[in-house]
C-alpha cells in the first residue's frame, strides 16, 4: 500500500508545503497522487484550507477532507466544542485505504503533532499510520526546541514501531541563527534519522512551476548532488 503520512512537530511548522513538495514530485513521474486531510481546524466551511494550497501549489490531484472544525483546537477538543462526530483512525485509515486502490501514491496529512487527539478515546496519527504500516514523514521547524521536539516525536515512532522515512525542516528563515544552522547537523543525530528536505520560508506562496522546482531543491540535500525525483520517490518513502 502506497501510503506516506506526514506529521509534525506542532502547529504551523510546515506540513502543508511539504505535503505539496511530495505531491508535485510524484506528479512530474506521472504518478496518481491523492491527499487525505483528516480534521482541517480553525478554519471556516467558506474559507480555503489546507488542501486548497496543496492543490495550488502542486497541481492536479485528488483531495479528500474528512472534517473541518472552525475552533482552532486539537480535532478531539475542536469536534466536541462544535458538536460533530469526531475523527476516528479506523476512519482515516478505511479512506486511506479505499484512495491507495486507484492510485499510486496517497500521503495523510495530520493536524498538528503525531500525538495530537482525533478523538475520545485518544486516537492519533500514529494510530493511523500504524494500521496502515504506512511510513511517516516528520516537518520540523529551524531553531531552539526543535531538537526536543523531533526527537520525541520520532521517539513515539519507534515505540510504535513505525517506519520514519526522515526529518525535513518546513521553513528555512532567510537569516538563520546560530540555533537553526545548527539544526542541520544535530537534528539527524538527535532525531535518529535522516535529514531529507529543507524548504525555504515562503515556498507556499510561489507560483507552481517555481514551487515544483522548489521542491527539487528542498528534497535534495539528503541525496547529494544532482537531484532526480525517481531516486527520491524511492526512497522508502512510499511502499
Amino acid at each position: 500500500m502506497s501510503v506516506l503520512v506526514i506529521t509534525g512537530t506542532g502547529t504551523g511548522v510546515g506540513k502543508t508545503v511539504v505535503t505539496a513538495g511530495i505531491a508535485a514530485l510524484a506528479l512530474t513521474l506521472r504518478r496518481r497522487v491523492a491527499v487525505l486531510k483528516p480534521a482541517q481546524t480553525g478554519v471556516a466551511a467558506d474559507e480555503p484550507g489546507d488542501l486548497d494550497d496543496v492543490r495550488r501549489l502542486a497541481g492536479e490531484l485528488t483531495t479528500r477532507e474528512l472534517r473541518r472544525f472552525p475552533d482552532p483546537l486539537a480535532p478531539d477538543t475542536a469536534a466536541r466544542r462544535a458538536g460533530m462526530p469526531p475523527v476516528r483512525p479506523s476512519e482515516v485509515a478505511r479512506v486511506a485505504g479505499e484512495l491507495a486502490r486507484t492510485h499510486d501514491l496517497v500521503l495523510v496529512e495530520g493536524a498538528g503533532g503525531l500525538l495530537v487527539r482525533f478523538d475520545p478515546d485518544g486516537g492519533t496519527l500514529a494510530d493511523v499510520a500504524w494500521s496502515l504500516g504506512a511510513p511517516t514523514v516528520v516537518v520540523a521547524e529551524a531553531g531552539l526546541g526543535t531538537l526536543n521536539a523531533t526527537a520525541l516525536t520520532t521517539e513515539a515512532l519507534q515505540r510504535r514501531g513505525i517506519t520514519c522515512a526522515g526529518v525535513v525542516v518546513g521553513a528555512w528563515p532567510d537569516e538563520p541563527d546560530l540555533a537553526a544552522r545548527c539544526n542541520l547537523d544535530d537534528l539527524p543525530v538527535i532525531a535518529g534519522v535522516p535529514l531529507v528536505g529543507v524548504f525555504p520560508a515562503g515556498a507556499g506562496t510561489l507560483a507552481p512551476e517555481e514551487f515544483a522546482a522548489v521542491a527539487r531543491r528542498s528534497l535534495a540535500p539528503a541525496l547529494g548532488g544532482e537531484f532526480e525525483a525517481k531516486e527520491f520517490a524511492g526512497r522508502d518513502l512510499h511502499r
